[in-house]
């Protein structure tokens, strides 16, 4: 190490867009070269990771972030975190000191990245200092929400409110509201003979984006890949040279909500009922600082089955039994979370490699495809996936109920023999017995259907792939609006009139319609108007008036709860099944058709449907944000919620196609840039690209990359 605590043996490179390539002499050294170069990167966006995992984003972003925090604080995230990291180093020593590592270089880098990020001074926050186990909390807030375990409170309020019958009625299957595409295409299918493995994965996008490009290079390996900022290695997309893989969420179930009855002691202790009786429940208090307001105290509860996340609330000193959900995860119950699959990852040469490393990992659960240079192929699921009842899986089960144990070894994880290709897009598939709710299949069939009308696959040409926005979701309301004008009997045109001049119009347009999704497709803009005006009229039919009473959960899980959104994702379903009668699906459609032919053209689909990131603080300038093809079934995913926006805030967080005949002509490309630093040249100079579909080539030709100095 040199004076500044900097080891003089690592390197520092950048390709032509900012991208780091790192060169160092050992894999702690260079655990600590990413950590540090993340730092100066990405030190607001670390910071606030760090926060969100701790649950004190409140104490400088204020009272907005409280649902968050007290969220945190609940359901124990960095608790576990700290949990997992001293089993960590208790069974895995090297893994748990090049974690250390990493945060060492965070620790390093990061003053001179806050010095570099304004947000910090706008704020008045100043940089923490990051413990080792604090990786492990920013993966644990990235992904506790990941499986979707609030749809269970959904479910809880649909069979309350409508009737047990309907409980599935909104299931993701029809449709879900966005995933994650990849696909392997072996040697025998492209132009090379060698393996392409290629995708991306949709998720809120954030600016910074919540993928890292990064190449970590050292004597044991040399690897490019995506990282996400604040987490050592490249646990989902890899290119070691030899062995390249990829993964998609599985849409496996594996938390549980469990249904407490809690009572207090007159010491002020509380109590669970549980299988064996009352049993003591572990208790404390914390205290939430908040910016510009009053600390907010919340009492931090947890039963045998975990922590209490709902119904904590109540008045001080009562010892009345009352009602609660709490939330049991595989990471809180294990104290694991599979960091040890990371530099196994990194070390890996074949698919077995791959295969090996993965056994170990814990959450989140995911699809993975893998391919290496000898002609492996890989397809499996990887994660820990709880035996248990299957009514876990669905609701709220009771927490003195003994059936709703979780066994002592985990689900046994199906695999899949690769033959000439391989789709994963969340649907339901190779992981179906692992989960309830899977995106439809629109995504995965329509991918398979591309990549099985070539042999001759370059990575080129599987940018084309990326960019389809082919809607096959439109089938059915387009299928309604043809009805809409069928010849009506005399006597059932006296309920359902015949459609006006320019209502007919609209129709007509409609049922011409190529069916794309298309930024500049006016086409595509009046299908999105007609779909918007019925989704808000059906969610405002009768039939769902019991749904419309906001649901008594926390804020945070909200986006869960709400009627609107559950329609619009779920109009396919509701087109043809559920409480609202057909004929007044009809009715609905016909209206649709009528508003928007008496209003003013719709624009062209990009007009309205634009990019809208999250930021922990928001730019002035919202109109800034371009707009956007795709919709959330296209495999150019783009999520909005129709009948509300057509903002899209999920979307590719990242491309990608690795080569494994060529890894130079492999390529990526994320939203953003690589750098997190407004006005750096490298902010967001690959938003261009990322909107055209196309991809930055990885270059790793040392030669080629520009060494930093210092």
């Amino acid at each position: 190490m040199d004076g500044n605590g900097v080891s003089v043996s690592i390197e520092v490179y950048r390709d032509a867009w900012g991208v780091p390539h790192l060169r160092a002499a050992d894999p702690d050294e260079l655990a600590f070269a990413q950590g540090r170069v993340t730092a100066g990167d990405r030190a607001w966006q670390l910071e606030v990771e760090r926060h969100r995992a701790q649950g004190t984003t409140a104490a400088f972003l204020g009272a907005a972030e409280l649902g968050w925090d007290t969220f945190a604080r609940r359901s124990r995230l960095a608790d576990t975190a700290r949990r997992c990291f001293e089993r960590l180093e208790r069974d895995d020593a090297p893994t748990a000191a090049w974690v250390r590592a990493y945060v060492d270089g965070v620790n390093d880098g990061l003053a001179e990245g806050a010095l570099r990020a304004p947000e910090f001074a706008e704020t008045g926050l100043a940089p923490g200092r990051w413990e080792p186990w604090t990786p492990l909390a920013v993966w644990l807030s990235t992904h506790i929400l990941f499986a979707g375990f609030p749809t269970k409170l959904w479910r809880e309020e649909v069979a309350r409110r409508l009737g047990e019958e309907w409980t599935e009625l909104f299931a993701t299957d029809g449709p879900g509201t966005a995933g994650s595409n990849g696909w392997l295409v072996a040697g025998e299918r492209t132009a090379s003979g060698a393996a392409l493995v290629a995708g991306d994965p949709h998720r809120f996008i954030e600016a910074p984006g919540v993928y890292q490009q990064i190449r970590l290079a050292c004597p044991a390996y040399d690897v490019v890949g995506i990282a996400v900022p604040g987490i050592p290695g490249l646990g989902h997309f890899g290119h070691t040279g030899p062995v390249a893989w990829a993964i998609t969420n599985a849409m496996a179930d594996y938390q549980d909500l469990y249904r407490e009855r809690l009572r207090r002691l007159p010491d002020g202790g509380v109590e669970a009922y549980g299988p064996e009786g009352w049993r003591p429940a572990a208790a404390h208090t914390e205290t939430i600082e908040v910016a510009g307001g009053e600390p907010v105290v919340v009492e931090v509860i947890e039963t045998d089955r975990g922590p209490v996340i709902i119904g904590v609330d109540d008045e001080p000193g009562s010892a009345a039994a009352r009602e609660a959900v709490s939330l049991r995860y595989p990471p809180r119950v294990t104290g694991q979370l599979g960091f040890g699959v990371l530099p196994a990852l990194l070390r890996a040469r074949t698919v077995a490699d791959v295969d090996v490393a993965l056994d170990g990992w814990i959450e989140p659960v995911n699809v993975v495809l893998a391919a290496d240079t000898e002609g492996g192929l890989l397809h499996r699921v990887a994660g820990h996936v709880p035996v248990r009842d299957e009514a876990n899986s669905l609701r709220i089960v009771p927490a003195w109920d003994p059936a709703h144990d979780w066994a002592a070894e985990p689900a046994p994880l199906p695999r899949a023999e690769v033959s000439g290709h391989a789709v994963m897009a969340n649907a339901r598939g190779l992981a179906a017995p692992l989960g309830i709710e899977f995106a439809p299949p629109h995504r995965a069939a329509r991918i398979d259907a591309l990549l099985g009308a070539s042999a001759e696959w370059t990575p080129e040409t599987t940018t084309a792939v990326h960019r389809d926005t082919d809607n096959p979701s439109a089938a059915r309301l387009l299928a309604a609006v043809a009805r809409a004008g069928e010849h009506l009997s005399p006597a059932a045109s006296l309920a359902a009139p015949a459609l006006s001049p320019a209502a007919s119009a609209v129709r007509d347009r409609l049922l011409a319609w190529d069916r794309r999704m298309d930024a500049e497709s006016t086409d595509a803009g009046l299908y999105a108007a007609v779909r918007a005006a019925v989704v808000r009229r059906l969610a405002a039919h009768e039939a769902f008036e019991a749904l419309r009473e906001p649901a008594p959960y926390p804020e945070v899980f909200r986006p869960w709860l709400a009627l609107g959104p559950r329609v619009a994702y779920a109009l396919e379903t509701l087109l043809v099944a559920g409480p609202v009668p057909a004929a007044d699906v009809d009715r609905i459609v016909r209206e649709a058709l009528e508003e928007v032919g008496a209003g003013e053209p719709p624009p062209a689909w990009g007009v309205t449907h634009r990019l809208a990131p999250w930021q922990a603080l928001p730019d002035a300038d919202d109109a800034q944000w371009p707009g956007l093809g795709g919709d959330h079934d296209c495999v150019l995913s783009t999520s909005s919620v129709p009948g509300w926006t057509d903002r899209s805030a999920r979307a590719s967080a990242a491309r990608y196609v690795w080569d494994l005949a060529d890894r130079e002509r492999s390529g990526w490309v994320v939203p953003f840039g690589a750098s997190g630093v407004p006005g750096d040249p490298h902010h967001r100079d690959q938003l261009p690209l990322w909107l055209r579909g196309e991809l930055a080539p990885v270059t790793t030709d040392w030669q080629y990359l520009t060494k930093e100095q210092g």
